[in-house]
């Protein structure tokens, strides 16, 4: 998957991964794409949820490694 930047947060517990997730996808361009690594269970929700709540794009999500990895496009 092509990613413009990482997010790696890996340690941090929710709704640490959805706040520091918003604060990365504002300050990038849109159409950037974003890779967040996430170990917290509850992404595997909260990730999905807030990008259908927000409009930007879920473009893959897998897990790997027992982390979880997401690809957003950031529509607006």
């Amino acid at each position: 998957m092509q990613k413009d930047e990482t997010l790696d947060a890996k340690g941090l517990m929710c709704p640490m991964p959805i706040v520091k997730l918003s604060k990365k996808i504002k300050e990038m361009q849109i159409g950037k794409v974003l890779e967040l690594i996430s170990d917290d269970v509850g992404s595997k929700e909260d990730v999905p949820a807030w990008c259908k709540r927000t409009g930007n794009q879920l473009l893959e999500q897998k897990e790997e490694g027992g982390a979880f990895y997401y690809y957003i496009k950031k529509v607006q």
